[in-house]
């Protein structure tokens, strides 16, 4: 079973743990790292960013939960694999581990072929995940991944963009997962928003669907009155105030139907504007249509 030199950090207060794990990797064809605890483990995967984490859970000074949780905070680091290895075995234990963020459990002592084969699995996921990631990162949206303790896992670049004041403010930023987690526990319909004001805009979370790793997939809408119709109005001169308007909100993933209930007027109306947008921004579609939206707002 090869691997195509993938980076893996092994993480584990044990010498002789760390001599043996190291060697099943590197026979397999893997690149190793080396921590003896958690702090330690956080400053590698910060400089030299691993495709899996093995992650001793019973540690002295940071245990292997803290470590995680630590990790997962981090929107540059948190989409890591956590493969936790411990000696523990009760079910509460387990559930402590995936709960902190690992994608899976093995126990003391590790049998090769097994560790093996369940990293397979798990860096496969990773990397179908990073490729449907990458490919959201260039089409230019506002679009990012929360988990279920409310912290941000993952964002587009534009997403970051909008979102650096926010997360830069350890108060607010603790405001908003908590405004999260309780409103996932109401499991909001798809196309449901959460507002959050910060600095001087209202950004809004529009609600996408869940993700195969059990996590929101939001969308950002920039709230703010009037602002964003306004830009496209002022940079698209030939284009009505009420077309902006509806160029806004399809941009922002509306839907006709949910367009109308925004600005009060009915689907008809939406879709006839749309045919007078169309060919006054030299589009034929929808998509092309935002694509152009999107560009101006994001400039």
């Amino acid at each position: 079973m090869n691997f195509n030199h993938e980076t893996i950090l092994v993480v584990d207060d044990s010498a002789e743990t760390l001599s043996f794990i190291n060697d099943v990797l590197e026979q397999a064809g893997m690149d190793v790292l080396v921590a003896l605890e958690g702090k330690q483990a956080l400053t590698i995967a910060s400089q030299i960013r691993p495709d899996m984490i093995l992650l001793d859970a019973m540690m002295p000074a940071m245990d292997g939960f803290s470590t995680c949780e630590q990790l997962k905070s981090s929107a540059l680091l948190a989409d890591i694999p956590v493969i936790f290895m411990t000696g523990l075995s009760q079910t509460q234990d387990i559930i402590r581990g995936l709960e902190a963020g690992g994608v899976d459990y093995l126990t003391k002592p590790i049998e090769p072929d097994e560790l093996l084969a369940r990293m397979r699995v798990h860096l496969n996921n990773a990397k179908r995940a990073a490729s449907a990631q990458t490919a959201l990162d260039t089409t230019g949206q506002h679009l990012l991944t929360v988990n279920r303790l409310g912290r941000l896992t993952w964002a587009t670049p534009l997403a970051q963009q909008k979102l650096a004041p926010l997360l830069e403010d350890p108060i607010m930023l603790s405001s908003l997962s908590a405004k999260l987690i309780q409103w996932q526990s109401t499991e909001p319909n798809v196309g449901a928003t959460l507002e959050q004001k910060f600095a001087d805009v209202t950004i809004g979370f529009d609600y996408q669907g869940q993700t195969p790793q059990n996590e929101m997939l939001l969308r950002l809408i920039d709230l703010s009155e009037d602002q964003g119709p306004k830009k496209l109005k002022d940079r698209l001169e030939l284009i009505t105030e009420r077309e902006s308007e509806v160029l806004y909100w399809l941009a922002n993933g509306k839907t006709n139907r949910e367009i109308a209930l925004i600005l009060s007027v009915s689907p008809r109306t939406v879709n006839k504007h749309l045919e007078l947008l169309f060919p006054k921004l030299g589009v034929e579609n929808r998509t092309a249509a935002a694509a152009i939206a999107l560009k101006i707002l994001s400039i």
